[in-house]
């Protein structure tokens, strides 16, 4: 269950390690894959540089470390900028220093692997992103040990690498040496933790165990607790990145309760019409959308309209506070315009949305605004579809040494101005003998709500949408469905 795409938690430390350790560790950098390259393998490196081009350093004498560090920070800088090709190339030549500079299992090595593994992860070259990541990891062992603190940031590369490439079950075990050598070095309380118990609970959420998942987020919640006060405002973020675990593994009355705490909190010290609570309202709102899947707790399901007035609470501080913007017009209009076309008020939905279309013409500057709320169709309400099929799931069926291979889904749709799909059709299913997921891909597809595509200040149908799911599945597997069809059994005659 969820509002949207879910946040890549896994990746995070990624950003943040940028900015907090930059100035001590100019390797570190950042994650989010795009496109395929050529990957780099530590015994290919010799091969690999002599192609690298113009910019190649060829000459010791022409190096330095601080030259090392300057393209270190270069590659992060690329990263965060996209420029992925450049970055790739960079961390290359900055492999090649380090070899000249320092030798092949230098520490300065490690953290040149780091930087190329991770601008393969942003690529989608997960298997040579591992792959390096687990020569860096190498490297710092033999240098230092087992538990050093320098391990933490290329085993969450490698956790990053193992779950895209479809092993959270080893993704797990990194992660989980990665806490531990925390606990060694700062102690069992410590706040650095708290990233890598925030990517472990991505993949519990990934493998559906749910009650893991909830059961690290207690702990994270637990170490914020214990540095500060009590309903402090230093407790919000840990408390509304709580929310979202909650409401992603369906503890839907758990994730009210937060957002009510969070909005106390909000009350006490600035007032029960400050600007601050637009947003934990607009939360709390959307979650009576959705059924609590807790268990025993399922029982007790508030009424569906219920989420309605605190929309419209949102909607009139958002109008009446004398420190508004339309900004905070347009979340909490958008907010209680998308609860109408939940239940179904297309009507008072409409009339919502076109009041928002009035605000975001009135300037110029809010055009690119109502491009991406109001002219593009904007997913309301979702369910996740399975990302493992048959004996693929590691949680379900260990690795047995059967490759485990991506597979995906397209269809082609319709979106109504009610926001809801029609006219689903197959595209394309590669391969095409898995039905059971094309039939599971179709059935929530067709539960989907949208925000319906607005022209000229009026809802319109949308045609011609495209949907793809990629999955991963067993080559074994696939191999029984074709030996089980009616054109191999023919064949076999």
């Amino acid at each position: 269950m969820k509002y949207s795409k879910s946040l890549p938690y896994l990746l995070l430390w990624l950003a943040a390690a940028t900015q907090a350790a930059a100035d001590d560790d100019p390797s570190i950098t950042s994650t989010d894959p795009e496109a395929p390259d050529v990957p780099v393998a530590e015994q290919d490196l010799e091969a690999e540089m002599q192609g690298m081009g113009p910019d190649s350093i060829r000459d010791s004498d022409e190096i330095s470390l601080d030259l090392l560090d300057a393209e270190f920070k270069r590659v992060r800088m690329l990263v965060i900028d996209r420029a992925y090709d450049e970055a790739d190339s960079v961390a290359k030549r900055a492999i090649e220093m380090a070899i000249r500079l320092t030798g092949p299992r230098s520490a300065e090595m490690a953290k040149a692997l780091t930087n190329l593994a991770i601008v393969q992860h942003y690529t989608a070259q997960y298997g040579a992103a591992e792959q390096n990541f687990q020569t860096a990891i190498e490297i710092i062992e033999d240098n230092e040990d087992r538990l050093n603190i320098q391990l933490v940031n290329p085993l969450r590369g490698l956790a990053a690498s193992q779950l895209e490439g479809g092993r959270p079950d080893l993704a797990s075990n990194s992660l989980q040496r990665a806490v531990h050598v925390t606990h060694v070095n700062d102690g069992p309380h410590n706040l650095a933790q708290v990233e890598l118990l925030d990517a472990l609970t991505e993949v519990n959420v990934r493998m559906g165990l749910h009650e893991e998942a909830n059961v690290l987020q207690d702990t994270v919640y637990g170490l914020n607790v214990r540095y500060f006060e009590d309903d402090s405002l230093e407790l919000i973020p840990s408390l509304m990145k709580r929310a979202e675990w909650q409401h992603r593994i369906g503890f839907i009355n758990e994730e009210r309760a937060t957002y009510r705490r969070i909005v106390r909190i909000y009350e006490a010290r600035f007032g029960k019409a400050a600007l601050q609570l637009i947003q934990p309202l607009v939360l709390l709102g959307k979650s009576f959308s959705y059924l609590d899947m807790s268990g025993a707790q399922a029982l007790r399901e508030a009424s569906f309209t219920s989420g309605e007035i605190y929309f419209k609470r949102a909607v009139r501080i958002a109008a009446e506070h004398p420190d508004t913007n339309w900004e905070m017009q347009t979340i909490a209009a958008l907010a209680l315009g998308d609860h109408y076309m939940h239940v179904g008020n297309t009507p008072r939905a409409s009339q919502t949305y076109r009041g928002v279309w009035d605000l975001l013409s009135e300037d110029e500057a809010r055009l690119d605004a109502r491009r991406v709320q109001l002219e593009e169709n904007v997913v309301l309400k979702m369910e996740p579809l399975p990302d493992y099929i048959g004996s693929a799931n590691p949680e379900t069926a260990p690795n047995n040494g059967d490759p485990v291979l991506q597979g995906s889904i397209a269809l082609t749709y319709e979106i109504s101005i009610r926001g809801r799909v029609s006219d689903i059709k197959l595209l394309e299913a590669d391969p095409p003998e898995f039905l059971e997921i094309q039939k599971i891909a179709e059935r929530e597809l067709s539960r989907r709500i949208f925000r319906p595509r607005f022209f000229e200040g009026e809802p319109v149908t949308s045609v011609d949408q495209v949907f793809v799911h990629t999955f991963f599945y067993r080559a074994s597997d696939l191999e029984e469905l074709r030996d089980e069809s009616p054109a191999s059994e023919s064949e076999g005659s």
